[in-house]
């Protein structure tokens, strides 16, 4: 039996077919239920495989969905771009109206958490970098972004699954919400191999606007570690998360 420890949940193979996860902080929950009522309704209509989870046990909260196939990619390349641009497109493409009928985060939801963490960003982060006024209008830059697309939210090389060369499947939506299609884009553009990046870019055929939003959104990505130092107390995590601030503030 694995058992892999997440930020928001523990993981663990069964049989070696079932992945059961359960929460690891009581608001985490909701998340995965959330996934029990919506990717049902949005995997087919993806190309890449993705976790249709069950309720398994309410008390505590069990959740279970069939292995995706695949081992976190080690090496993003074009092919692996071209199909998750292909695979973007679908997902950002899916009905925000039915997605939220079936218990995606709304906009207004979404909305609210961001100017939740950006406050707290405003209220920790800012008075601990020098660069106050670029912090600042960063943050003010983020809060104006768009909620209008079905997005993943948290995408990274942990959640791509690989077999021979090509991705299997995305994994872990409890993230998913309705928000900016650029926080997909913003690891994946600016985070990856040229090759990898440049093939998804064509494939999603992403726009120089939605390109500089992306911008914004990788510029934001340290200051969640700082965040999550603080919360763990790991005290070099702050002063990784501190010196990425910095270096993506002042690119």
């Amino acid at each position: 039996m694995d058992v892999m420890q997440g930020w928001d949940s523990v993981a663990t193979l069964v049989d070696g077919r079932w992945i059961d996860r359960r929460p690891r902080r009581p608001e985490v929950a909701d998340l995965l239920i959330m996934e029990t009522r919506v990717m049902p309704w949005l995997a087919p209509q993806l190309p890449l495989k993705v976790p249709v989870p069950r309720v398994m046990d309410g008390e505590p909260l069990v959740v279970r969905h069939e292995a995706v196939p695949g081992r976190p990619v080690t090496e993003l390349t074009a092919v692996h771009g071209r199909q998750l641009g292909a695979f973007l497109q679908a997902l950002h493409g899916a009905d925000v109206a039915g997605a939220v009928e079936h218990g995606l985060r709304g906009a207004e939801a979404a909305l609210q958490e961001r100017r939740a963490f950006l406050g707290r960003f405003r209220e920790v982060v800012v008075p601990m970098v020098p660069e106050r006024a670029e912090a600042e209008a960063l943050l003010d830059a983020v809060e104006a972004l768009p909620a209008d697309t079905v997005v993943h939210a948290d995408l990274g090389p942990e959640h791509l699954l690989a077999v021979d060369g090509e991705l299997t499947g995305v994994i872990d939506f409890s993230d998913a919400h309705v928000g900016d299609r650029a926080i997909d884009l913003s690891w994946l553009l600016y985070g990856t191999p040229p090759p990898f990046a440049e093939a998804l870019a064509e494939a999603y055929a992403v726009t120089g606007e939605e390109r500089g939003r992306a911008l914004l959104w990788h510029r934001l990505g340290p200051w969640h570690e700082v965040l999550y130092g603080l919360d763990t107390d790991d005290p070099s995590t702050v002063v990784s998360g501190l010196e990425g601030v910095r270096d993506r503030l002042t690119p």
